[in-house]
């Protein structure tokens, strides 16, 4: 069964031919991602190996190949028998924070704003073109996108529903591709961008921002749209990069 929340477009972009064919690594990255970020859902049944070979543009063996891989992973179990099949499996909290903490801990400042000017030049261009080509439906996906990040509670739901927002948005761009390298993005480095968590303020200001890329869009303003989506990237970014300089700061005080 489909995601509830996930749009046609979004959905599309993970099932898109691949660019480079026969490359089984590819089509288990991006399942992977899209399993990460909540597109495909805990106990969605994946469509059948010919069905994915046939979507995906590949041979039937590199399909079997790119599932072997994910059922090691444990992100899709896979039964026999009459009503069987590959199933997603939602790891449980994967990255814990400990992990995460470390991982921005070996990152450089200069790899954070290198992420973050890649980002933020993918989030303004996504908001340009989803004020130009925006449908109602559209439009739709992303006001409820924007609630639920408002309704969601806890921090792991909140991420969530952020990258869900973005995603949202590059699918509004019409752009599978666009939508792709969101996704990707997301599961590279959504979940940094929260671990320094949000108080009450800053998810009023997050949910403000998100409200106000909505309406840019819905008002064909693509000038505001993308700088909008840039200041909400590169400040996000900010507050991670507060949060490094913390961790590596007692490391340089005792050399």
């Amino acid at each position: 069964m489909p995601a509830p929340d996930a749009s046609a477009t979004a959905r599309l972009a993970v099932f898109a031919p691949l660019e480079n064919l026969g490359r089984a690594e590819t089509i288990s990255r991006r399942l992977a991602d899209a399993i990460s970020l909540g597109l495909l859902a805990d106990g969605e049944q994946l469509p059948s190996e010919p069905e994915l070979a046939a979507m995906l543009g590949v041979a039937t063996v590199t399909v079997r190949e790119a599932l072997s891989e994910l059922r090691e992973q444990g992100l899709i179990v896979t039964r026999r028998g009459r009503g069987g099949g590959s199933f997603v499996r939602t790891p449980e909290q994967e990255q814990t924070a400990g992990h995460l903490r470390r991982r921005l801990r070996d990152l450089t400042v200069a790899d954070l704003r290198d992420l973050g000017d890649h980002y933020s030049a993918l989030a303004a261009g996504a908001a340009l073109l989803a004020a130009d080509r925006a449908s109602p439906d559209d439009l739709d996906r992303l006001g409820e996108a924007a609630a639920a990040f408002a309704d969601a509670a806890g921090i792991e739901r909140r991420h969530h529903t952020d990258g869900r927002f973005h995603v949202e948005v590059a699918a509004a761009a019409q752009s599978a591709r666009l939508t792709r390298e969101e996704i990707r993005m997301q599961t590279e480095i959504g979940p940094l961008l929260w671990l320094p968590g949000a108080d009450a303020h800053t998810q009023q200001q997050l949910d403000r921002q998100h409200r106000e890329i909505v309406a840019a869009i819905a008002a064909e303003d693509g000038e505001r749209a993308a700088r909008l989506a840039r200041r909400h990237v590169d400040e996000a970014i900010e507050r991670l990069v507060e949060l490094h300089l913390g961790l590596v700061a007692p490391v340089d005080t005792e050399q």
